[in-house]
């Protein structure tokens, strides 16, 4: 099965990575990290996105953000799932407008047209009620939402385990077995 993984520019790409692992291990996936996630991940960490990515996911294949002509930008090239973990307000208010001047943004544009999965990670807190407005139309046409958001079931103890369970759910969204939280039972 074909995932694309998108990181867009927010706090926490560190979980879109933490994705990335696991994704890596279970699927063939494309991934398109911007500019402003190279940017956000750069000032919370001190270093380069680029270089940790190349060395670290030698599976996943990787395009450009401005490489409109890369093949994920095409429903032919068959992506079954999408997701964007984490997604930063300005791409959900892209994709929710039908802006496609990226390779990430016109993939989404792609996978709302050929009705496949999407799946949204937005990152932040509160939301305004513009965000929230998008989400709930984006919601309406089949997009799931789902922020990077914890529960006390899962045992958490430390961040770890916090990132685990988070990453674990958007494994479940995309119906990728994981051992990372324990599930709920009742």
């Amino acid at each position: 099965m074909k995932i694309l993984l998108g990181i867009s520019g927010s706090s926490s790409v560190h979980l879109g990575l933490k994705l990335l692992d696991n994704l890596e291990k279970k699927a063939k996936v494309f991934c398109i990290i911007t500019e402003g996630a190279k940017i956000s991940f750069e000032a919370e960490n001190k270093k380069k996105l680029d270089k940790i990515c190349k060395e670290r996911f030698k599976k996943v294949v990787f395009f450009e953000d401005n490489n409109l002509k890369a093949p994920v930008s095409s429903g032919s090239f068959g992506i079954k799932k999408t997701i964007i973990a984490p997604c930063s307000l300005s791409t959900l208010a892209k994709i929710h407008a039908g802006i496609s001047d990226t390779l990430l943004t016109r993939a989404c544009a792609v996978a709302l047209k050929e009705q496949k999965k999407l799946i949204l990670g937005v990152r932040e807190m509160p939301f305004s009620f513009l965000n929230l407005k998008q989400m709930t139309k984006l919601s309406l046409q089949g997009v799931c939402i789902a922020p990077p958001i914890y529960a006390s079931y899962s045992g958490v103890k430390n961040l770890e385990d916090l990132e685990n369970f988070i990453v674990g759910k958007w494994l479940d969204l995309l119906k990728i077995k994981h051992n990372l939280f324990k599930k709920w039972e009742g």
